[in-house]
């Protein structure tokens, strides 16, 4: 069994004049990914490795959780896959993944995580919403053989807020 844990970075903001790697999170969005991370937190689930888009709202919203789960930021990996927007590069990088890995959560962007999500999961989700968490599985051995797998759960901020 192999564990896949999606999180969309948190709501960025675009007041500040910078490139898009460099956009850092707006209140709501760090406020979101502490709910979120909270709610997921309550769940213990056990998560092997993470792994974030260098990008600086993706990072953040990687740290709000790994201090949440109290998983130790030293484990974190960057990797340059994941700053993707179509999910060819996220589905090659969760293709690639070490095979002793069972469970691992992974930060980046939409229309990937979406995409990611709809291709691999088994409930059709319309958007991952920023700070939008989903939570899926697939009966096999090896990340290799990653085909269609089942949406276990879905955390979004707004049915957090209602």
């Amino acid at each position: 069994m192999k564990t896949l844990i999606l999180v969309r970075h948190g709501k960025s903001s675009w007041e500040y004049s910078v490139d898009d790697k460099d956009r850092p999170l707006n209140e709501r969005g760090i406020n979101d990914g502490h709910l979120v991370s909270s709610i997921f937190h309550s769940r213990d689930i056990g998560i092997d490795a993470v792994f974030s888009s260098p990008a600086n709202r993706a990072l953040h919203t990687c740290l709000i959780f790994l201090r949440q789960l109290h998983f130790p930021f030293g484990q974190l990996e960057l990797s340059e896959m994941l700053y993707d927007f179509s999910g060819d590069s996220v589905l090659e990088f969760v293709r690639g993944l070490d095979e002793n890995l069972k469970t691992v959560m992974i930060f980046g962007h939409n229309h990937a995580f979406t995409y990611i999500a709809n291709s691999l999961g088994n409930t059709y989700i319309d958007n991952v919403p920023t700070s939008g968490l989903v939570h899926l599985e697939f009966d096999i051995d090896r990340w290799t053989s990653v085909e269609k797998g089942t949406t276990i759960q879905t955390i979004f901020p707004k049915h957090l807020r209602e």
